[in-house]
């Protein structure tokens, strides 16, 4: 690998990818020479997720064929550590608000602790994605609410598959 070469990492469980996760990811292929979505397969946080790794994986992987720079992987160990396999020196997360801003100081301070030499890059959700979570899409699908405008086509049919009543 070139030394030059400048690898992020973009982890989330992308469950489902929204429009919002794109716009982060699509920024951050700008700044890098490589970006590597990294899918948790296993996320502490959220619990269960809706679609199986290989699922949200494929979503990912459909969203940003026609970035040339960015890799899709599934991941089930320490962010950092996976980081470090890839030769990643930078940790891309998006943040929307105060509460998300609260939960990635803190998942800094731990990352920073294992792998000091692992640097987190925070991108501000554009505007018009500020308001898009994944489990609000979940929730709006769930009741039969439109999200066409907050998912890729393929998502948004998988939602209603999955969750219309």
């Amino acid at each position: 690998m070139n030394p030059d070469n400048r690898i992020a990492i973009c982890p989330g469980s992308y469950d489902p990818v929204t429009y919002g996760h794109l716009d982060v990811i699509t920024r951050a292929a700008a700044m890098f020479d490589k970006v590597i979505v990294a899918v948790v397969n296993l996320p502490i946080r959220k619990g269960n997720t809706l679609f199986t790794a290989e699922e949200r994986v494929r979503f990912v992987e459909n969203a940003t064929k026609d970035l040339d720079n960015v890799e899709v992987e599934p991941f089930r160990n320490l962010v950092v550590d996976f980081a470090h396999e890839r030769g990643a020196k930078a940790i891309v997360k998006g943040l929307r608000a105060i509460s998300d801003f609260e939960y990635e100081l803190e998942m800094n301070q731990l990352n920073r602790r294992q792998a000091p030499d692992v640097e987190s890059v925070y991108l501000m959700a554009s505007a018009k994605y500020s308001f898009i979570r994944s489990s609000g899409v979940k929730e709006l699908a769930t009741f039969g609410g439109n999200v066409d405008d907050m998912v890729p086509e393929e998502v948004a049919a998988a939602l209603k598959e999955r969750l219309g009543r």
